[in-house]
């Protein structure tokens, strides 16, 4: 019987209570691993860089190098790791800046513990993940600009894959699902968000759930 493999883990947030409480929560599942914890942006950037983890757990508001600016500077190093944003903040700014950074999910901190560890479980997998409560924020943010006579730009594969990126797949499970490499899901997602003006992924989830159905 083979073994799952296990997703590494960093966290990055000012707040030692809530990193513990997280490095328990992480514990509890064995396909889990917390591999290291920052409590400043810039710690939790050399951090990532050192070790490479494959999801890393960030918080927004911290002093010094905030979580916007630590999720720019995450991403401009070109690290494979998902990123997911856990924060008290439900402010529309707020989540539109993150996704449109980056990040690959959104959650509240005040989640009650199991359901916390269920989206860390999803984010971990590849998966989109969002606290259920802003989605309808997001949707609404979206909204402001009409993408819709946009949809008719997209070719049939594209929307499939739009499809595949709302129930929130990876590149890698859309790649299986479709018999196609992962290099061309990739090809095919940027042009598709190319196309419909949206800067992420998680964005064109939010997006193709409005427009898709």
């Amino acid at each position: 019987m083979t073994t799952p493999a296990t997703t590494s883990v960093i966290i990055i947030d000012d707040h030692p209570l809530f990193r513990k409480g997280v490095s328990q929560l992480i514990a509890l599942d064995d396909r889990l691993h917390l591999i290291g914890e920052a409590s400043s942006g810039e710690e939790g950037l050399e951090l990532a860089r050192a070790l490479e983890p494959d999801l890393i757990l960030l918080d927004l508001n911290m002093k010094g190098m905030s979580g916007i600016e630590t999720l720019h500077a995450l991403r401009e190093a070109d690290l494979a790791a998902r990123i997911l944003i856990l924060t008290v903040s439900d402010a529309a700014d707020d989540l539109v800046a993150a996704i449109r950074t980056g990040a690959d999910g959104y959650l509240l901190k005040d989640m009650e513990p199991e359901r916390l560890l269920e989206h860390i479980r999803q984010a971990a997998t590849g998966q989109m993940t969002l606290s259920p409560q802003l989605t309808q924020i997001l949707a609404q943010a979206l909204r402001g600009d009409d993408r819709s006579k946009s949809l008719d730009e997209l070719t049939e594969r594209e929307r499939q894959i739009l499809r595949q990126i709302a129930h929130g797949y990876s590149n890698k499970m859309i790649a299986r699902k479709l018999d196609i490499t992962e290099g061309t899901v990739k090809v095919h997602v940027k042009n598709l968000l190319h196309k419909l003006g949206l800067r992420s992924r998680v964005e064109a989830a939010v997006w193709a759930l409005e427009h898709l159905g």
